[in-house]
């Protein structure tokens, strides 16, 4: 019984913390652009912006 007295508040606290921490990301933008991580490994980004150089091999 002491065990539960003990373990409770810890679990709730926890789990508190981990829904704030969920909340905060919610709110800060981090879930924003799910798909663009992806879609940026295919952008062929060894192309220079002024097209003097050549791109590396």
């Amino acid at each position: 019984m002491t065990a539960i007295l003990f373990l409770l508040p810890i679990a709730l606290l926890l789990g508190g913390l981990g829904l704030g921490a969920f909340l905060w990301a919610l709110k800060s933008g981090q879930f924003e652009d799910p798909d663009g991580a992806a879609a940026r490994i295919l952008l062929d980004d060894d192309l220079e912006e002024d097209g003097d150089e050549e791109p590396k091999p």
